[in-house]
């Protein structure tokens, strides 16, 4: 995890949504990033102890480079959100309900009709996690999914490092640096390690609903990642029509490690949804 260096959108443009699930209301931090651009839109889900504000400014400089909008949001509790569940023991199936029932909430919210323009999710680890299930959830209304660093199942090298990450929250100065970017860190930072380190968590996995996404998969892993191993993208390649990109010199987060490879390779991707799209536009 690195510290961020710059907003994806500036503060002035943020803003917040509010739905109702469970019958608990959430407010959303939000912001749309250059809405002008006429190519399809972006969707940003950042990873387990990420935030709108620590993508810093890649989703400008992808969206940009893509001719794409995007809409970058923190999940409930990160960043300036507002709490869903009550305390920060979150259950096991937490990203099953951040992609079926919350981002799903917010695209309403928002008046994003996924049935007559189905957005592109973009997922870094968890937030890939949470784009696929929502893929596998609602087919035809995702256009496609691009997953940085992806967790189908859990493995051990993951849950080391996770340990590992507790133990600098609590004996270093990781809980400082995230506290910059979170309105309560230590509701994010407990309830992203107590789900992970659960005596049951080492069950969980999504790999029974990859059959069911029907849109193109664009994943990307780097080598060097402590959290997954080049299992998690090659497991969803062998059940989905999917691209990969294995990246040297690339840890947990590719598009801080390898920003450009990572832009490059999403242009290539994106390119034959692209087109369609401006011509409709014209």
């Amino acid at each position: 995890m690195r510290d961020a260096q710059a907003s994806p959108t500036p503060a002035s443009e943020t803003r917040f949504a509010q739905i109702e699930i469970r019958g608990r209301r959430v407010e959303l931090e939000y912001a749309w990033v250059l809405p002008e651009n006429p190519g399809p839109l972006l969707v940003f889900l950042h990873e387990g102890l990420g935030s709108l504000k620590m993508w810093r400014g890649f989703p400008r400089s992808l969206c940009a480079a893509a001719g794409a909008r995007g809409l970058v949001y923190s999940r409930a509790a990160y960043g300036e959100s507002s709490p869903f569940w009550p305390d920060d023991h979150w259950p096991l199936d937490f990203m099953h309900v951040e992609a079926r029932e919350l981002l799903p909430g917010l695209l309403a919210a928002l008046g994003v009709d996924p049935a007559t323009e189905p957005p592109i999710l973009l997922g870094h680890s968890d937030g890939a996690s949470i784009a696929l299930i929502h893929a596998a959830s609602f087919p035809g209304k995702v256009e496609a999914v691009i997953a940085m660093a992806p967790h189908i199942f859990v493995e051990s090298i993951g849950l080391e490092s996770i340990a590992e990450t507790r133990r600098r929250f609590l004996d270093d100065d990781l809980g400082r640096r995230l506290g910059k970017y979170h309105q309560d860190v230590q509701r994010v930072f407990w309830g992203w390690a107590n789900i992970w380190m659960h005596p049951e968590f080492p069950s969980w996995e999504i790999r029974s609903l990859l059959r069911h996404i029907r849109c193109p998969l664009l994943l990307l892993q780097g080598y060097d990642d402590v959290y997954g191993t080049m299992a998690q993208i090659e497991g969803i390649a062998a059940l989905t029509a999917a691209t990969t990109v294995k990246l040297e010199n690339c840890g947990h987060s590719p598009h801080v490690d390898q920003p450009q490879q990572v832009i490059e390779a999403v242009c290539r991707f994106l390119a034959p949804r692209r087109e369609p799209k401006l011509r409709d536009r014209q």
